[in-house]
């Protein structure tokens, strides 16, 4: 069992920040792996381990056969190396010793690197190094380009026909069911979605397959289906008509359409180097590969970033970055969607551990962040945004994330009331304000990880309190930011935040009735998952 992420570690002196049993079970693949790891995590079948301070931690562990599993870790990647036949990254094995790892000192002391670990380590950083100095172009080769430039330039305007055709074909199948009416959508074995969505794969449109796809999801979503089928339609056609005169379109919104209809474009640019704090770090199955997001926010420049790859059924797609850590390295944005996702490139350095938490804002800035990234992106589903100082209160049937002040408030979105992150929200705050990280968007607000106040104050953090974060993690730049060609979905996330926050009086009435029985809710939720302010304090609260 063998894998490896790109970094360049530095030697240090210093052993490495031990991470915490709740980052390294992040690592796992699944749940199976994640108690299996668990049985391994004494340093009972353990032998032979130990660490040092570049990042390298090895061990051998007994197993059913005669000769022990031979373990190694690159915490800089992090990376594993084992002997067992496992086929998950990581195994068993590798999550057993991190356990181990970040248990303390005395279970796997300091020390030289053994040979047997030693040759891996050696050359899987050597290799890193040398991946990233291609990727960084400082061998002063130029970047290479298609072999056929003009062969290259046929293909992709052979593919732009098709894809015209594909969205002018849509547009009637979506003039048809206007005129039809939208009762008929509700029929079972109502067959336009995957044949309309078959059609468009044929036109290698992927990103209009997959909308396509989702509105066969609205009519069986509960009462009010129509207005939801109406509004997507809606935007599925705002897609088409920007597609069929992309040529008049500014270039980021022309790159932002592009990407929708589902044309891929390289990173471009100069990288940009940072102290990147891993903000938050899952995984959500697409078919037959499982797509994973990480979020990222740089220390320095303040910018937001997400990285997204993906993996084959049953394999853990990386980088496997641990929520709470924060790396030194560099990242090259992609065109387009507010230049939010990236590609992670040269890391410099081990891992560190978490400081503060990014600069927040209120409620109402992030709902005018939102606004303002529609102007780039129409089709946005969400936004990164850190909220501070609020508290999560029940309300009806679902929660709300209000602002200590009671001016303002945000519903949490439906998606994250049956998870369990929603209740070590709950018991992390206690009904005492806390910081959230996460999603902002027409369906409500995410939350991803979490800080306790008290978490707030880092003395060895160089963060200053007072910067804006124009990229979406410390919140928007106001609450009346207009939307341009998205205005109409704009004004339906007003309403919807309208109704779920109650605004001004309302909401701190809410605030002031709901602290009490969110402070029953923790004493329930401390018992369940034993996690709780105290326990808490010391950093990132992983929520999803």
């Amino acid at each position: 069992m063998l894998l490896s992420h790109g970094g360049e570690p530095l030697r240090t002196a210093a052993p490495v920040a031990r991470w915490t049993v709740e980052q390294v079970l992040a690592l796992a693949p699944d749940d199976a792996s994640r108690k299996a790891g668990s049985k391994l995590g004494s340093a009972g079948p353990w032998s032979g381990g130990g660490c040092d301070g570049s990042g390298a931690v090895w061990g051998q562990c007994k197993g059913s056969g005669s000769k022990p599993y031979v373990t190694v870790i690159d915490i800089t990647g992090p990376a594993y190396k084992c002997s067992c036949p496992s086929r998950k990254f990581p195994c068993k094995h590798a999550l057993g010793l991190l356990l181990v790892w970040a248990s303390g000192e005395s279970a796997l002391p300091a020390g030289e690197v053994p040979d047997w670990a030693g040759e891996w380590l050696a050359d899987r950083r050597r290799r890193s190094v040398e991946q990233a100095e291609k990727r960084a172009g400082t061998d002063g080769a130029p970047s290479a380009g298609p072999a056929d430039p003009e062969a290259a330039r046929r293909r992709a305007e052979r593919r732009a026909e098709r894809i015209t055709g594909g969205a002018q074909e849509l547009e009637e199948r979506l003039a048809d069911l206007l005129r039809g009416g939208l009762a008929a959508a509700d029929q079972p074995g109502y067959g336009l979605w995957e044949e309309t969505a078959a059609r468009m794969v044929d036109a290698q449109a992927p990103g209009l397959a997959a909308r396509v796809r989702e509105l066969g999801s609205v009519p069986s979503s509960g009462p009010g289906w129509p207005a939801r089928l109406l509004e997507e339609c809606a935007l599925l056609h705002l897609l088409d008509s920007a597609w069929l005169g992309i040529d008049r379109l500014p270039e980021p919104l022309s790159a932002t359409v592009r990407t929708r209809v589902g044309l891929t474009a390289p990173a471009e640019g100069p990288p940009v180097r940072d102290r990147w704090l891993v903000l938050a770090r899952y995984d959500t199955p697409d078919g037959k590969i499982v797509a994973r997001r990480i979020w990222l926010y740089g220390r320095e420049t303040g910018r937001t970033a997400l990285l997204l790859s993906f993996g084959a059924a049953g394999r853990s797609p990386g980088p496997a970055l641990p929520v709470g850590v924060t790396i030194d390295a560099e990242i090259t944005p992609h065109p387009g969607s507010g230049r939010l996702r990236a590609e992670l490139g040269r890391q410099f350095g081990v891992p560190s551990p978490a400081g503060t938490p990014p600069p927040g804002g209120t409620a109402a800035e992030a709902i005018g962040g939102y606004g303002d990234a529609l102007r780039e992106d129409p089709w946005l589903d969400a936004w990164p945004v850190t909220l501070r100082d609020v508290i999560p209160v029940p309300s009806g049937d679902g929660w709300q994330l209000v602002d200590a002040a009671g001016d303002a408030a945000l519903p949490v979105a439906p998606a994250a009331l049956s998870r369990p992150g929603l209740w070590k929200l709950v018991a992390l705050s206690g009904g005492s304000p806390v910081t959230v990280f996460g999603e902002c968007g027409h369906r409500g607000f995410e939350p991803f990880a979490a800080w306790s106040t008290g978490s707030d104050d880092d003395p060895g953090s160089d963060d200053d309190p007072g910067s804006d974060d124009d990229s979406g993690a410390g919140g928007g730049s106001g609450a009346g930011g207009g939307t341009g060609a998205g205005g109409g979905t704009e004004g339906e996330v007003g309403a919807d935040f309208g109704d779920g926050a109650g605004g001004g009086t309302e909401a701190g009435t809410a605030a002031a009735a709901g602290t009490r029985g969110v402070a029953a809710a923790a004493t329930a939720a401390r018992s369940d998952t034993g996690s709780g302010r105290a326990g808490a304090a010391s950093g990132i609260v992983p929520l999803i």
